[in-house]
């Protein structure tokens, strides 16, 4: 049986997912800022000594986080398929929120001695299952929402959003440098950024309450479907779930490798100063979420596929080229073009993945069909990205980083031409 709720006006369609949005651009900022400014909060949660010591905790405690985004995925997907996508994007924002306000206040070790550490612990567990639910949450959420004409165009905005949130982050940074001296920022000028999000990660809490739910969540409901769980998606959709995992593996290892290992890259390898490489990423970037609605509205005419295997076709060929070139390459217009060009291939993955994925899954089951495969190889892939390409240049065969990635890239391609394209053969049957 069929809910009788009449889809959403399109102007209150449109409001909701700008809603949607909005809450995972705060989320990805409030994300990024503990990364932005551990140099600055590591003397303070951990004991005094080696500065390298300190940092390396504070690394410590963000993979937790990393960690946590499985389960996160896991419990909040189920979470989001039997009680709503708006409650499960309420409950992410509110643990976000949390987390941050947290960080936000907690004393240092000089004053409360381990408590200081044990709670920057549970701020980053409550962030991690945050983000771990996030992803699935807001990529169903905007997929249902939008109608079938423009799925692709409005579920890229997840990843204009996450762009947005990393360079908000930057931008923060920048602005506190400039305007407290060191000592200002070591002692309470890393807060700020800290209270920022959790004020921020309120007003979205207040907006998500006023979000329409999804009328694909609603006639799943009416309908008695069964309720979503991991034996559930596994046993009745394992083809899916593993189809789920190895897309995502080589769009989110290239992501990651093109993004956060770049600048480093930039630095330790092609010999750019700090601020250069931080001017030719955060360029890069903001072209980069330019592409994303480009991309999405593009694949809602010629359809997923054909994006997915021409990021992957490209991927593969360009990949090991790019790094190369940019190995020995001095000129920073040269480097920022790389940059570009590596992102602009990674877009046939990034702006349209979310609805992929979404258009895979029966609504029942949606949320957490989405979540946690990608969480899945988000932690086996793309959180582990950095760490391999670091040991690997250590070990003198940074050039087998460049071939990794290519190789992961090819085993996605593989899925990608041989999955049917999910535009026209999509799970989503509401529009």
């Amino acid at each position: 049986m069929a809910s009788s709720t009449l889809p959403p006006e399109k102007n209150h369609r449109l409001k909701s997912i700008l809603g949607g949005s909005a809450g995972n651009l705060v989320e990805w900022f409030d994300w990024y800022v503990y990364s932005a400014f551990g140099l600055y909060f590591a003397p303070v949660f951990f004991p005094k000594g080696n500065a390298t010591a300190q940092l390396m905790s504070v690394a410590a405690v963000f993979a937790v986080g990393f960690l946590m985004r499985p389960i996160g995925a896991w419990v909040m997907g189920i979470y989001a398929d039997r009680h709503g996508r708006k409650s499960g994007l309420t409950l992410s924002v509110t643990l976000m929120c949390a987390g941050s306000f947290l960080i936000a206040i907690t004393p240092g070790f000089a004053t409360i001695g381990w408590i200081a550490p044990a709670l920057l612990i549970l701020a980053r567990l409550m962030q991690g299952l945050s983000v771990g639910g996030e992803y699935g949450a807001s990529a169903v959420y905007l997929s249902e929402m939008a109608g079938k004409s423009r799925r692709g165009f409005f579920s890229s905005f997840q990843y204009v959003t996450l762009i947005a949130g990393q360079l908000l982050a930057l931008g923060v940074l920048l602005l506190l440098q400039s305007t407290l001296d060191t000592a200002q920022l070591d002692a309470w000028g890393w807060r700020i950024p800290f209270a920022i999000g959790g004020v921020l990660a309120l007003v979205v809490f207040r907006i998500r309450r006023g979000l329409l739910e999804t009328e694909s969540y609603q006639n799943a409901k009416a309908d008695g479907t069964p309720k979503s769980s991991g034996w559930l998606l596994f046993s009745k959709y394992p083809r899916e779930a593993f189809t789920v995992l190895l897309l995502t593996a080589g769009g989110t290892l290239a992501f990651y490798a093109y993004t956060t290992y770049m600048q480093k890259f930039l630095v330790n390898t092609s010999g750019f100063s700090r601020e250069s490489a931080t001017l030719i990423m955060t360029a890069a970037l903001a072209l980069y979420a330019a592409f994303q609605p480009a991309a999405g509205a593009l694949s809602d005419r010629i359809g997923r596929k054909p994006l997915m295997v021409g990021f992957g076709i490209a991927g593969v060929l360009c990949t090991v080229p790019i790094f190369t070139v940019l190995e020995t390459a001095t000129n920073p217009y040269l480097a920022f073009g790389l940059v570009v060009a590596s992102l602009f291939i990674v877009t046939g993955y990034t702006a349209i993945n979310a609805v992929v994925k979404a258009e895979l899954f029966p609504a029942h089951v949606r949320a957490l069909g989405v979540a946690l495969p990608y969480a899945l190889a988000n932690m086996m892939f793309g959180g582990t990205a950095e760490y391999v390409a670091l040991w690997l240049k250590n070990e003198g065969m940074e050039r087998g980083f460049y071939w990794y990635v290519t190789a992961m890239i090819g085993v996605s391609l593989i899925v990608y031409l041989r999955m049917k394209d999910t535009r026209t053969h999509s799970q989503i049957i509401e529009d």
